[in-house]
């Protein structure tokens, strides 16, 4: 059992009452998980604010108590630290709790607004082909070796982010790749942890419901960048005009990759069909099973990334091109069927763009998407998707994603103002995901396209606080059943 003033290693503290020696027996910032001998650390959320609930943590048996201010009337037996900011001490101080098992394997991050889980993904599986046990911690899902884990966010609580770490290496795990959010960063999810490297994609139009303006976004992504050691790597898309940025402060080794600008990590793209794509990487030539442009950036973050932590480039190559993406990424469901029918995650413009343009150089009959906006997220993007589907698809279906708290219908109008009068003739309405799902496929001709977007690898569709189950490629694959022939 360690003391309080253990984990509080490295914690800016303002003010403290109490004994620093008091053994802590775990810890929380929920304080329904309080339990005799806990530390809690009130945490301000973005739904609740844990100074809220002091009270309750002590009548269940904490401690100690963390917090920006202290209530009016203390305990006597409680200790009491108060801190600048109580979320990123949550940081450090569940690093400290669990002996900062990110500092025992090679733990590497990747941020951006787009590729995160695809990239992720790659370096688990390349590294498991590879012989090696490793981790993820991605928006699909986490995997400890071949075991895998629910994932709720795209990077979890510091808490759980600690935990799930101290469980990779009892399992023998010498990696992690893990997605860093920029809601993470922000909220200080990653304090604490030390990354052996970190990767920069792309950054594009999202999150501003969250971060309120691009310039705010930014800077949390930057702020991954910032934090880094001078033992670690960045490597950053240098054809994102970000990608420089992304470096100013940082005191991480600088690396560069990309496809346009001189570059450590450079590719030319040879051949990019249905089939796969045929890259030039730095003079070696490999053909690969991931389609379109933004793959061929995915596929050469992940040789960059393979590289700088020590492989050799030749065994890269021969083990990436094996490998497939993630789930929901560009996933053709039933290939060879009538018609080809693509499930894709993309939930933002750039990402939406990215897709249709890739499907636009293989189409050699009509383009029909089936399109929604998520309610209670970044409302400023529902005009710019339709826009972006409209002006890629022949025919387009807006529908609901997950509309959460809003009304479906209200998102889909706001959807339909980036709507030219002369796309509306090719635009239907169906609030009803499935239906519209099915109407695609029933309107999809031979040799066409039928591109279901937004939802990916989720098996649920988030409705007034309820999850009910709705599995795009399920769907999907039933519906191609339907209308084989």
């Amino acid at each position: 059992m360690k003391e309080l003033r253990d984990i509080l290693y490295k914690v800016a503290i303002t003010s403290t009452s109490g004994s620093m020696h008091q053994p802590v027996a775990g810890i929380c910032f929920d304080s329904r998980q309080a339990k005799p001998g806990f530390a809690f650390i009130a945490v301000k959320g973005t739904q609740s604010d844990g100074h809220a609930y002091i009270g309750q943590a002590i009548a269940a048996g904490a401690v100690a108590i963390v917090a920006e201010t202290l209530p009016e009337k203390l305990v006597d037996t409680v200790t009491y630290v108060t801190v600048k900011s109580s979320a990123f001490a949550l940081g450090t101080i569940a690093a400290n709790f669990f002996d900062n098992p990110s500092a025992k394997l090679k733990l590497v991050g990747v941020t951006g607004t787009n590729g995160k889980t695809t990239v992720a993904t790659l370096l688990y599986k390349l590294y498991m082909s590879m012989g090696f046990k490793c981790g993820m911690l991605s928006t699909v899902v986490n995997r400890i070796v071949d075991k895998e884990v629910v994932a709720t966010h795209t990077t979890p609580d510091p808490i759980r982010i600690n935990q799930l770490l101290v469980q990779m290496l009892e399992a023998g795990c010498s990696h992690c790749f893990m997605e860093v959010s920029s809601h993470a960063v922000d909220q200080g999810r990653i304090e604490g942890l030390h990354f052996a490297g970190a990767l920069f994609t792309n950054i594009s139009h999202d999150h501003l419901d969250y971060h309120h303006t691009f310039e705010s976004y930014i800077r949390a992504k930057k702020g991954f960048f910032d934090g880094l050691s001078a033992d670690a790597f960045a490597l950053v898309n240098v054809d994102d005009k970000r990608g420089p940025v992304m470096l100013q402060n940082t005191r991480a080794k600088k690396h560069f990759y990309g496809l346009k600008k001189m570059a450590d990590f450079k590719a030319k793209i040879i051949t990019n069909a249905m089939e796969g794509l045929e890259l030039e990487i730095n003079g070696r030539q490999v053909w690969f099973k991931l389609v379109g442009d933004f793959n061929a950036y995915n596929l050469l973050a992940v040789y960059g990334a393979a590289c700088l932590l020590g492989q050799a480039a030749d065994e890269v190559l021969l083990k990436l091109s094996a490998l497939t993406g993630a789930t929901g990424r560009f996933e053709m469901v039933m290939p060879g069927g009538r018609f080809t029918a693509i499930v894709d995650y993309a939930h933002t413009p750039d990402a939406l763009k990215n897709v249709l343009e890739t499907i636009g150089q293989f189409k050699q009959g009509s383009v029909i998407s089936v399109v929604g906006c998520g309610g209670n997220r970044d409302r400023t993007k529902r005009p710019l998707m339709a826009a972006i589907a409209c002006k890629y698809s022949d025919k387009v279906i807006l529908t609901s994603d997950n509309p959460r708290d809003e009304d479906p219908m209200e998102i889909i109008k706001e959807m339909q103002q980036g709507i030219a009068p002369t796309d509306a003739r090719k635009t239907l309405v169906m609030v009803d995901r499935e239906e519209a799902i099915k109407t695609a496929c029933m309107l999809a001709k031979e040799k066409d396209i039928v591109l279901v977007a937004g939802k990916g690898h989720e098996t649920y569709q988030e409705i007034k606080g309820v999850k009910y189950p709705f599995d795009d490629r399920e769907v999907v694959t039933r519906m191609l059943k339907m209308f084989a022939n």
